[in-house]
């Protein structure tokens, strides 16, 4: 009897700090799998269904996905997306990481500037949507600092070449503090004595940039890169409240495609196809970012 406590208390020791941080954990998980795993699965199961507002269904297999390939619509908002997140993702993170740098390279009122630069981000969609609308105007501030140089006025809510870069400069302007704040971090974790020993070498600035700082903050900008990229490819509440979709569904992004046909059209089996298709789209995005990072850094 004794030699089976002996044998099992190492078992219990070992298993005592996992279930302790599993019991920490567990009223997360739970929300994760009630609220986000169970209704992903659920919006599989509906996109091969023709589901009724009235709750009643139909199951009509890969129809919706058929429907989906041969939608002009589908196709449109497929484009206006990928528009939008080329110019939104490379704007916020050289953005982030330019004030990232600035304030890790200050010395005094850190947290002034850091505060002040986060506080777009803590706004609502909608308060800087109403904010960016008045830039924009014809008779806005934007138009009005460029009559002063002769320039304009430009419609840039109604020009359907300008309006995606307009609406990712209003949302890299709200969201931008939240990754610059992930690579304040990063930077913070780099040891000071390698960036002082490269100094000592003869190392300006931007080779220390290339050779040390960005390197080593290389697992902070992959987090970055990929959230800002599913986040720009989930852009809805910026359009809802500044264009619409418009002008002529240049800006009609997927999200924007599935709001409408879910909850205008109430084609909740088809809404819920594009779906499933934007999170095949965005999980390809992130798993080639994934091997691109890999391979330069090996």
């Amino acid at each position: 009897m004794a030699r089976m406590k002996r044998a099992t208390a190492p078992w219990r020791q070992r298993w005592r700090e996992p279930a302790a941080g599993l019991l920490f954990v567990l009223p997360m998980l739970v929300l994760f799998v009630v609220f986000r795993f169970v209704p992903a699965l659920g919006a599989v199961g509906m996109s091969l269904t023709d589901y009724k507002i009235s709750g009643e269904w139909e199951f009509i297999g890969a129809d919706n996905y058929s429907r989906l390939v041969g939608d002009p619509v589908f196709h449109a908002s497929l484009r206006a997306t990928l528009v939008y997140v080329a110019v939104y993702v490379p704007l916020t993170v050289v953005l982030s990481l330019a004030t990232a740098l600035l304030l890790n390279a200050l010395v005094r009122n850190v947290g002034l500037f850091r505060g002040a630069l986060f506080l777009p981000y803590v706004t609502s969609f909608v308060l800087a949507g109403v904010i960016w609308l008045w830039v924009y105007q014809l008779d806005g501030l934007l138009n009005g600092l460029l009559g002063r140089i002769d320039v304009g006025p430009v419609d840039f809510l109604g020009d359907t070449a300008l309006v995606l870069p307009s609406l990712a400069v209003v949302s890299a302007w709200k969201g931008f503090g939240y990754s610059m704040l992930i690579l304040v971090a990063g930077l913070k974790a780099i040891p000071s004595e390698y960036l002082e020993a490269a100094r000592m070498d003869g190392a300006g600035p931007w080779q220390r940039l290339r050779s040390i700082v960005l390197p080593l903050l290389r697992p902070a900008l992959f987090f970055v890169l990929v959230v800002e990229t599913i986040g720009a490819f989930q852009v809805f509440d910026t359009i809802y409240v500044m264009t619409g979709g418009g002008p002529t569904r240049a800006s009609y992004t997927l999200v924007y495609g599935l709001f409408d046909q879910g909850f205008r059209f109430f084609d909740f089996g088809y809404a819920a196809t594009m779906g499933v298709v934007l999170f095949l789209i965005v999980l390809a995005f992130s798993l080639v970012q994934r091997f691109v990072l890999d391979r330069e850094e090996s």
